[in-house]
């Protein structure tokens, strides 16, 4: 029962303790007569699931999934008790990270188990359902039904907590079995947000979110079944947005007496009179205006500081919830480099509406070659004319950027980024493989995502011919903590993003966390938020990294991801536009500001990157993204001193979007936070 499908596969794609792993050839074979599940995108198939009973009552699972060059190989068995709970599991196999391996056990009173990020125990004398830390995706069929079976009362879980459900919706789907009666449930208790569901007959159906999971031949059922999944949660949207975004929210606030930070300036500046109205920044001075609107809210700022609302510029917004999670961590502003087109569009049209609770969005599409490693969720494409017709369609649709992508031919991306120039629109995202960082600048980009992609001109061949899989992050942990800044030809690919200001997007964080996580010790990004949401979703915070290259040591990827860290400060010098982003799920902004000042810019060069910088990115600077008389009232009041720890950042207090002021204690509820994080 764990979240969708699509975060618990990039979960584990980074989770694993290293082991010797199950080979595939010994695991098990599922039997014609077996349930047969696919892992389906927009883009098409990435994998097969199966489910069986095996000769001796326990039931089994088998997982084979190709997801952009991650590898899960993966079985289970469940031997399921007299209570009808999970008594004995068994996973095997190979991920991304090395071994799958996890068991559980329960004898004379007391569960246990062990997963590849705990081990743990716990007394047992009434009906809870173990939750697998990892395993075959199918595998939460079981815990569904049982949740299903329970009704009201709810599933009491393992390691700790209670899950519930509510039904949302109801549909008719076809397929090689006749018409389906599913229903769509809401469960909760599980992560932080409600987890979508489908159900038939109070049996696990489907569920889908990025990646699909889909009985084979009902896969042509998912665009009507996301589409009623988005209504759903949209019919939520409205009664959050009514108890922000009220008319007493908007009115007139004084933040008195404040440290502010200057964003166009880098800099911070004490004892600051910051007055909005309107919805807009109307006085900034050094001493408390003469004259207030009727009505005005003061705010005392002794021991706060003021800072424009952060931008998150690498968030994939999955749906309603997690917009309301951005607000709560003090953003106002996001880029959303690829997700559902309708999705996408539906947002920025009710935020516009006023009723979802969002960050203000800039909105890209993914752009990938149709094939094995094709990106989950993108227009896939397999021709120059596919790849031009993908362009118009983004821009039909009023989206602001194309992404390309990593398995895209060389050939089709300077035609691409042609006509998105001409139709007005952003080209960035990753570098097809056999591209270096030069050839794809040249071909037209104005953006390089992931700093692992700004390290591909000093990259052996062997890796910039494989980065279209893991190679992109394990080569450069492997061989950048040699390559010399100073010296060709790194030289010349800082001083070109300089004068032709192309922008980075580095996502430090999650180099960081694929190559330097501890299993079983929360991630640096985490640590902070342990305490503050489901325990489920904590035991994620406690992966590990990905099995290194051979002759490759843990020395090396630390030295090499210090070096990137050092790569963005002397980016950032030379003048290239730095902004930051998480590519993740949003807790993880201030560990990349972190990293960046680890790197060697200050707090308030960093802070500028999560700020003007991706304001002026989009060409919305002029608006937003610094604290200007006359400028959108977009804010964030944190609790401490960013100017000598970035990290109080973590600590919102207020957030202010579109001049509507929010308490970060009833953001941080809303978004199902049990608190502030540390």
């Amino acid at each position: 029962m764990r979240p969708t499908i699509l975060a618990a596969l990039l979960a584990a794609s980074a989770s694993i303790a290293i082991a010797e792993p199950t080979p595939r050839e010994q695991l098990l074979v599922p039997p014609a007569d077996a349930a047969h599940y696919l892992v389906v995108s927009t883009a098409g198939k990435h994998g097969d699931e199966y489910m069986w009973t095996m000769p001796d009552g326990r039931l089994a699972f088998r997982e084979s999934i190709l997801l952009r060059g991650l590898i899960f190989e993966t079985d289970e068995t469940m031997r399921v008790g007299a209570d009808k709970m999970p008594a004995d599991v068994v996973i095997r196999g190979v991920t991304p990270s090395g071994d799958a391996a996890e068991t559980f056990t329960l004898a004379n009173g007391k569960a246990s188990w062990t997963s590849p990020v705990d081990t743990g125990s716990a007394a047992y004398s009434a009906p809870e359902f173990y939750l697998a830390q990892g395993g075959p995706f199918l595998s939460v069929a079981p815990q569904y039904d049982r949740l299903m079976a329970a009704g009201s009362g709810g599933l009491a879980l393992l390691p700790s907590g209670r899950a519930t459900f509510d039904k949302a919706a109801s549909l008719d789907v076809s397929g090689p079995q006749g018409t389906k009666h599913v229903d769509l449930i809401l469960v909760k208790g599980i992560a932080q947000s409600p987890q979508a569901v489908w159900v038939e007959n109070g049996k696990f159906f489907g569920q889908l979110g990025g990646l699909n999971l889909l009985p084979a031949g009902y896969e042509g059922n998912a665009g009507k079944m996301q589409a009623a999944q988005d209504a759903s949660i949209a019919a939520l949207a409205p009664a959050t947005a009514k108890t922000f975004l009220t008319a007493d929210a908007k009115r007139p606030v004084l933040f008195n007496n404040v440290k502010m930070y200057d964003a166009d300036h880098e800099r911070f500046l004490e004892h600051r009179y910051v007055l909005t109205s309107g919805g807009r920044i109307v006085s900034i001075g050094a001493a408390k205006p003469a004259k207030q609107p009727a009505g005005t809210r003061t705010i005392d700022g002794a021991g706060k500081t003021l800072v424009p609302g952060l931008w998150d510029s690498h968030m994939h917004v999955g749906d309603d919830f997690q917009t309301v999670s951005e607000l709560a961590l003090g953003v106002t502003s996001c880029r959303n480099p690829g997700g559902p087109i309708e999705l996408e569009v539906s947002q920025r049209e009710r935020r516009n509406a006023g009723t979802l609770l969002a960050p203000e969005c800039w909105d890209s599409v993914i752009v990938d070659q149709k094939g094995p490693l094709v990106a989950q969720g993108s227009l896939a494409v397999t021709n120059l004319d596919e790849t031009l017709a993908a362009v118009r369609k983004i821009k039909a649709n009023n989206l602001t950027a194309v992404k390309f992508y990593t398995s895209m031919n060389p050939a089709w991306i300077a035609p691409g980024a042609k006509l998105a120039h001409q139709l007005g629109l952003h080209v960035h995202g990753h570098i097809p493989a056999g591209m270096r960082t030069l050839d794809a600048i040249n071909a037209g980009y104005d953006e390089i995502t992931h700093i692992y992609f700004a390290t591909m001109q000093a990259m052996p061949q062997e890796v910039v011919d494989k980065a279209n899989t893991t190679m992109r992050m394990l080569g450069p942990g492997k061989y950048f903590k040699d390559v010399n800044l100073d010296a060709e030809p790194t030289k010349t690919v800082i001083a070109t993003m300089a004068s032709k200001h192309i922008v980075l997007d580095p996502t430090l964080v999650v180099v960081e966390g694929v190559l330097l996580a501890d299993a079983g010790t929360p991630a640096p990004a985490y640590a902070p938020f342990m305490g503050t949401v489901p325990a489920t979703v904590e035991r994620g915070f406690k992966s590990g990294h990905i099995p290194y290259l051979p002759g490759m040591t843990r020395a090396d990827a630390q030295a090499s991801v210090d070096h990137m860290g050092e790569y963005v400060a002397k980016l950032f010098h030379a003048g290239v536009p730095i902004v930051a982003g998480t590519d993740g799920y949003g807790y993880e902004l201030v560990r990349e500001l972190e990293l960046y000042v680890k790197g060697g810019l200050t707090p308030a060069e960093a802070l500028a990157t999560a700020t003007i910088n991706p304001a002026r990115n989009v060409k919305a600077a002029d608006r937003t993204g610094s604290i200007v008389v006359g400028k959108e009232a977009d804010l964030l009041l944190v609790d401490g001193d960013p100017q000598k720890n970035i990290g109080d950042l973590r600590h919102v207090d207020q957030v202010m979007s579109d001049g509507y002021l929010m308490d970060g204690n009833a953001l941080r509820a809303a978004a199902g936070y049990s608190g502030m994080p540390k």
